[in-house]
């Protein structure tokens, strides 16, 4: 049995050899194909890409990504969530030229944390006005649970050379 992390040569329907690399999983039976059990598909770049893999991450690549969001999860108890997005600048502004992955995963971090301050800005807005008091709290527990959920599972995510996509972004970094 060959293990997906090693190059392995596989035969095609027509008798031809072909290379197969690191991350690509076990061949799947593709039961749309006219021809039966003989036709097999072996998952590609974009394959794993459509499922949230990033293929060929190093693991210093996976513990900057890891850093990039767990960084912002310790500012925010650190600060009371005011600073979270500074972690993931400061990965972000070190990684960016380096690696795509850990720039992706930091700029998506800092950009959710920047939406995420203006949702708990307006929360603290509408505690002030006293008569929305009420809806300011449940916006502001919203963004805590929110970005504690999120960058949680960005950091897990990160772990296993999987991408997050984190929802309501404001797109500063890319």
């Amino acid at each position: 049995m060959h293990s997906p992390l090693h190059w392995r040569s596989v035969a095609g329907q027509d008798g031809s050899m072909t290379q197969h690399g690191p991350f690509e999983s076990r061949p799947e039976f593709d039961p749309s194909s006219s021809q039966g059990y003989s036709a097999w598909h072996y998952p590609n770049d974009e394959d794993f890409a459509r499922q949230g893999y990033a293929p060929n991450v190093t693991g210093e690549e996976r513990t900057w990504a890891i850093l990039a969001h767990l960084s912002a999860v310790i500012a925010w108890f650190v600060s009371a969530g005011w600073i979270s997005f500074i972690g993931p600048l400061l990965v972000w502004a070190i990684k960016k030229d380096s690696s795509p992955y850990v720039r992706q995963a930091a700029a998506q971090s800092f950009n959710f944390n920047i939406g995420m301050a203006l949702m708990t800005i307006t929360g603290w807005i509408m505690v002030i006005t006293v008569i929305l008091l009420p809806l300011g709290f449940l916006v502001i527990g919203i963004a805590w649970v929110l970005e504690m959920y999120h960058h949680i599972k960005a950091t897990i995510r990160a772990s296993d050379n999987k991408i997050h996509r984190y929802p309501f972004q404001i797109k500063i970094l890319s």
